[in-house]
């Protein structure tokens, strides 16, 4: 298992980026085409199917972490907001874990273009 960050620059404000990245709503605005929640179980709903993640660890306003259900080792995937202590610029990170070199290209690439389409649907 390769983990691995990314940092997006974000211009929104915080509260906006974490409505974004945290609740069925804002998640279905970017990152998938529909998100359902029951408890801390959120089934994210594509065009080939769909797949549930358990909410494992939540902080208002700064980090989300969520383990797909059917993962059985330790990855999970995180977004988390940071500020730049010198710029104030509001930072979006992005933590996941991937099989192999040739995957983590890939799903940066993946993570480029959703972090795209959130940056879209927040004005950003």
């Amino acid at each position: 298992m390769i983990k691995y960050s990314i940092e997006f620059p974000i211009k929104s404000s915080v509260k906006i980026l974490f409505n974004a990245i945290s609740t069925p709503t804002g998640l279905s605005e970017w990152f998938a085409d529909d998100v359902n929640w029951n408890g801390n179980t959120y089934t994210f709903i594509w065009d080939d199917g769909d797949q549930e993640a358990e909410l494992i660890k939540k902080i208002n306003n700064y980090l989300v972490r969520f383990k797909w259900l059917d993962s059985d080792d330790e990855s999970y995937f995180e977004f988390k907001i940071d500020i730049d202590s010198i710029t104030n610029d509001v930072i979006l990170i992005i933590t996941d874990f991937s099989e192999s070199e040739d995957e983590k290209e890939h799903e940066v690439n993946l993570w480029n273009t959703q972090v795209q389409a959130l940056m879209k649907s927040i004005g950003s």
